[in-house]
């Protein structure tokens, strides 16, 4: 890291009152990016590039490059173009996007607006968590504030440039948060993910190009084109720069979302920013990035931080950076099951190894969780994973596969000992 994260003073939700509310925004140099793009020193290239080399890696869970991935877009051929950006968050662990829409939606509104500007879009829609309609009712406030200021619509700030934004409620479904399933939910249909190639920025939102954006990752957006790529890459982590909203929840003292540099060690994040774990017990593994994150055991986190290259280093990924903390009187059999049944309750059915895969992890784990199950069903679990992995049109099935592989693998003798008192109690 380039400097101590203890120093770091938030950028995404600094500490400005009723920064909500657009004149506050402005009066603390909001907006300012987007003149800046719109104006004769900036061509819708040159942004992307800027973009691309600050290294904004998505925020979503992929941690794709935004810019890299805005260039990806064809050439405008005079249809409609279309930015999607996603805040569908629906995986369990994590609750970061919420905080932008609630603490500072206009930094995200500009980042969104210099997005379509660079890729000439014509159109944005935020796909907003369904069960969060005070956030929807947020979004919705704030966007006819920017339409007030001229931020958006027709001839914005007499550029020429022209954009149209809106918000839609999601339909209550994991699934929905997948970039195509999302596409197709935003259309009207069922959230079915669809096959790629073609991928969105071929063929979208009505058969025309479209990029799909996370939250968090286009609010860093503003930030980067008034201080420079440079500047952004200094903050936090080489390889994952840039601030971020970390979620922390489970069994911490001190539970919240938390904005500091990429690449913070996990065991700083939990005994000091979250006050250390609860009631004083020992910390006994996490899950760093949303449930579909592999767990890491207590004993694999000296010298882990919080960004990509460290946490695959460890066997894990950052995810959303939505950080569970487990402490010693944890069940995991129970925890383990519970994951397994959201994303059997969740899959969408499309797949058959997803369909029949997420089901059948849900009922074996039951069946040891209810101290019925055979060491024999561990590893016949662990064939499941790897019949699903892999082999569906969307992630879900990896989603579901990856926390039954890793939580068995590295607390296996804790599922044996389930297995063996119910072989004991039948003899």
């Amino acid at each position: 890291m380039a400097a101590d994260w203890r120093s770091f003073k938030p950028v995404l939700i600094p500490d400005i009152p009723n920064l909500d509310d657009i004149d506050v925004y402005i009066k603390n140099g909001g907006y300012e990016a987007l003149k800046k793009v719109l104006s004769d020193d900036w061509t819708t290239k040159s942004v992307i590039e800027e973009v691309k080399a600050a290294n904004i890696r998505g925020r979503g869970g992929a941690g794709f490059n935004a810019g890299l991935k805005w260039s990806f877009m064809p050439e405008p051929d005079g249809g409609p173009r279309y930015l999607a950006c996603n805040g569908d968050e629906s995986e369990p662990g994590t609750f970061k996007d919420r905080m932008l829409f609630e603490y500072n939606p206009h930094l995200f509104i500009e980042g969104s607006l210099i997005a379509a500007y660079a890729m000439q879009c014509s159109t944005i829609y935020v796909y907003i968590r369904g069960e969060y309609i005070d956030w929807i009712k947020m979004m919705d406030s704030a966007l006819n504030q920017a339409y007030e200021k001229g931020f958006i619509g027709e001839n914005i700030l007499g550029s020429g440039f022209s954009v149209n934004f809106y918000t839609h409620p999601g339909a209550g479904a994991y699934i929905c948060g997948e970039e195509t399933s999302m596409l197709e939910s935003l259309e009207g249909k069922r959230g079915y993910p669809r096959v790629k190639p073609p991928f969105p920025a071929q063929k979208g939102l009505w058969g025309r190009p479209t990029t799909i954006n996370n939250i968090e990752t286009l609010a860093n957006v503003p930030l980067v084109i008034n201080n420079g790529a440079d500047w952004f890459k200094n903050i936090g982590a080489e390889n994952h720069p840039g601030p971020i909203l970390y979620g922390i929840s489970g069994h911490v003292n001190q539970p919240g979302v938390y904005e500091l540099p990429s690449g913070v060690p996990v065991l700083d994040l939990i005994d000091e920013v979250a006050g250390g774990v609860k009631n004083g017990k020992k910390l006994k593994a996490v899950i760093p990035g949303g449930s579909s994150t592999p767990v890491l055991r207590a004993d694999q986190l000296d010298g882990v931080s919080m960004d990509s290259n460290s946490l695959r280093e460890a066997g894990s990924m950052l995810g959303t950076a939505g950080l569970v903390v487990i402490d010693e009187d944890t069940d995991m059999i129970d925890l383990l099951w519970r994951i397994a049944h959201f994303y059997h309750h969740e899959s969408c059915g499309q797949c058959t190894p997803c369909r029949d895969g997420t089901g059948w992890l849900e009922k074996i784990l039951l069946k040891i969780k209810n101290g019925e199950g055979e060491v024999k069903d561990l590893d016949l679990l662990l064939d499941l994973t790897t019949q699903m992995e892999g082999r569906t049109i969307c992630a879900l099935a990896d989603a579901a596969a990856w926390p039954v592989r890793h939580t068995i693998n590295r607390f296996r003798d804790e599922f044996e000992a389930r297995c063996k008192k119910s072989v004991h109690a039948i003899a």
